[in-house]
């Protein structure tokens, strides 16, 4: 991939090509001691991120798959329901830049330990409060709390992995997100069919509890972390740096964009199958979330994709496969319905797997604060389009939560289209501006 590929600089992939060539195979390559596939500690370390994205995405959208039923419990809005998601990704997207810095200065594996720990524990309080606004506290905590896994784990798999496997293993990270989200909704489905959302929520937390256990027992400790400052004046610096690099600006605004889409379409689709002409029972709902397994595919095979076609040939596949999904969705048929809902799936998980990974790659210091920053404007995102989406259903019908959606995949087109632009401008010398704003 040449920088006009991808929007990257010549320094970063300059950089990317020594590392990838000091050896003759992914798996062999002598100079590099950090781990590999098939090498020493590489499965348990996917498999515990593996075990951390489940848990993760499992607790924050929770209740996203039970919202009717909120809504009638409590008496509230669809809008008002969707609040209860909203906060989630909100806290998170408000503490994770803050989680990082601890990250930088405690360990990786500490915090995301911790952060586990103070989540599945208000997980377990979620399902007994009494009222909507104690409902969307607890949740806004949960969420604060899950704010040191994304940003520490992007930060631990760029220290401890080879770059050449590093898309791999993010990919592995973020196929655990999709498997968390699937079976949180499925699970929470059947169960809130027979015994209410609130039983459901709290079994949700039980299968949090066993993952944040596994987790901490499998993850190997880092050897290549080298703790940071927690000084203001040199967090607001690395802050800085990130955002004045072009690449990382553009990398931010798509994961927000992606997730933009995600958020919206999941946390409404609950009400359009409850009504007719599908009126679905909830359990059958839940049942739709099985689709989350076609992004766990798309996710883990991000890798290959990206060798294939160049990091912005991915990001316009996803792009272009999430759009026909949106399309394919205003259907008044529950398979194409179906079908939508898969290509949108695995749309957005081969997006974000490319888009994040892109990030580790391209950050030459301060990892977890340019993870962190992604993941803040990546829940913003999912933050607004549960938000959006849901004012759009309430107002438009299912119909105006596509067109949100569709001019969300239409700004990732036109921020991938403006890097590729730039990067070809700096290779003929010319003065950079991406998007408007100055590098």
């Amino acid at each position: 991939m040449t920088p006009a590929d991808t929007g990257a600089s010549t320094v970063v992939d300059a950089a990317s090509a020594a590392s990838d060539s000091s050896g003759s195979s992914g798996s062999s390559e002598p100079s590099d001691p950090r781990m590999a596939p098939r090498g020493p500690g590489y499965r348990r370390m996917s498999f515990a991120l593996f075990l951390a994205g489940v848990a993760t995405f499992a607790l924050l959208y929770s209740t996203q798959a039970l919202l009717p039923l909120i809504s009638g419990d409590l008496g509230v809005t669809a809008s008002d329901a969707s609040w209860t998601v909203a906060a989630a990704t909100g806290g998170l997207a408000l503490f994770v830049l803050p989680m990082s810095a601890l990250s930088e200065r405690f360990g990786r594996r500490t915090v995301m330990t911790a952060s586990l720990a103070v989540a599945v524990s208000v997980g377990l309080l979620v399902p007994f409060a009494p009222s909507l606004p104690a409902l969307v506290a607890l949740r806004a905590v949960q969420g604060a709390a899950l704010a040191g896994l994304p940003a520490s784990a992007t930060a631990y798999l760029a220290e401890e992995v080879r770059p050449r496997a590093l898309v791999t293993a993010i990919g592995l990270f973020v196929a655990g997100n999709s498997v968390g989200g699937m079976s949180g909704r499925v699970i929470t489905g059947w169960v809130a069919q027979e015994w209410g959302w609130r039983v459901a929520v709290g079994v949700i937390g039980l299968v949090a509890v066993a993952c944040a256990v596994a987790f901490r027992l499998l993850l190997p400790a880092p050897q290549h972390f080298t703790p940071g400052s927690l000084r203001p004046r040199v967090l607001v610096g690395t802050v800085r740096d990130h955002l004045a690099n072009p690449l990382l600006r553009r990398l931010y605004a798509i994961g927000a964009l992606f997730m933009t889409v995600f958020g919206g379409v999941y946390t409404v689709i609950g009400y359009r199958l409850t009504e007719a002409p599908f009126s679905l029972p909830q359990g059958l709902i839940g049942s739709i979330f099985l689709v989350y397994l076609v992004g766990t595919v798309s996710a883990s095979t991000a890798g290959r994709l990206v060798g294939r076609l160049g990091r912005r040939g991915a990001l316009y596949l996803g792009a272009g496969t999430t759009a026909a999904g949106l399309l394919l969705s205003l259907a008044p048929s529950l398979p194409l319905v179906l079908l939508g809902l898969v290509l949108i799936t695995a749309g957005f998980f081969a997006g974000h797997a490319v888009a994040s990974s892109a990030v580790g790659k391209t950050a030459q210091h301060g990892r977890a604060q340019a993870s962190a920053l992604y993941q803040s404007a990546y829940y913003v995102g999912s933050s607004a389009g549960s938000t959006v989406g849901a004012v759009a259903f309430h107002s438009g019908g299912w119909a105006g939560t596509v067109a949100v959606g569709v001019l969300a995949v239409l700004g990732v087109v036109v921020i991938t289209v403006s890097g590729s632009l730039a990067a070809r401008r700096q290779a003929a010398g010319a003065p950079v501006r991406a998007l408007g704003l100055p590098r």
